[in-house]
């Protein structure tokens, strides 16, 4: 588990109804129900019940994005200056396999004493569930997550200090299977420079040789003739 800095938080349902609360005292001191005042103070109460309920929304993907960041931030080795698309595939493995040890430890619970009730259970499918959609999305159109190829996110999320409000400066990237394959494919394919200047290097070389062959076998010939 995570110890969140100060910055990542959630948007608790207390703070939610505290920002409510003024305007339901205000509804309550309404004598008629069918007022305009009535009327206009519900349909207020329901805009901001709507504007929090974003928030709160946002708010929650923030913090899954900003525990996600703080996970490969701490997997990646110090000595590391930049990812290859290789490490990159072994980090994702790891995470896709960050909850084996607590699946043991539900299991080793559900194991002792033979007990047939599930305790845990509902922790088990969200795992279950969660490993699930993770690993068709790698397998598929791939996982959101920091863009480890890049140099400067790479240092970005090195130096980033677990603040909610630096995450608009990572570009996360999703990563699938195939998408490391290519990159693994592309950094090792050769450059178009380096092999039209070997061709070129290798033709002169031939250029040169069939030029000291004519120039020998021309020497031949005069001398045979002398």
């Amino acid at each position: 588990m995570y110890m969140f800095p100060p910055g990542l938080f959630i948007f608790s349902q207390s703070q939610f109804i505290c920002i409510l609360q003024p305007k339901i005292k205000q509804l309550e001191k309404c004598k008629h129900p069918n007022s305009r005042k009535t009327r206009a103070l519900t349909k207020q109460i329901k805009k901001q019940q709507i504007r929090q309920k974003h928030k709160l929304s946002s708010n929650i993907k923030l913090n899954l994005i900003g525990e996600k960041l703080l996970w490969f931030k701490d997997q990646v080795d110090p000595q590391w200056a930049i990812c290859s698309p290789q490490q990159v595939d072994k980090l994702i493995a790891k995470y896709l396999s960050r909850f084996d040890e607590e699946l043991e430890q539900i299991n080793i619970k559900h194991s002792i004493g033979h007990r047939k009730n599930r305790q845990h259970a509902s922790r088990e499918d969200i795992i279950n569930l969660t490993i699930k959609r993770e690993k068709e999305e790698f397998n598929t159109c791939g996982i959101e997550m920091p863009n480890l190829l890049d140099l400067v996110q790479f240092n970005l999320l090195r130096t980033w200090n677990g603040e909610l409000r630096f995450l608009q400066n990572f570009k996360l990237r999703m990563f699938s299977k195939k998408t490391l394959e290519e990159e693994e494919k592309r950094l090792n394919k050769p450059a178009k420079h380096d092999v039209s200047s070997s061709n070129q290097e290798n033709k002169g070389k031939l250029d040169n040789e069939d030029g000291i062959a004519e120039s020998q076998e021309k020497e031949k010939n005069m001398e045979v003739e002398n």
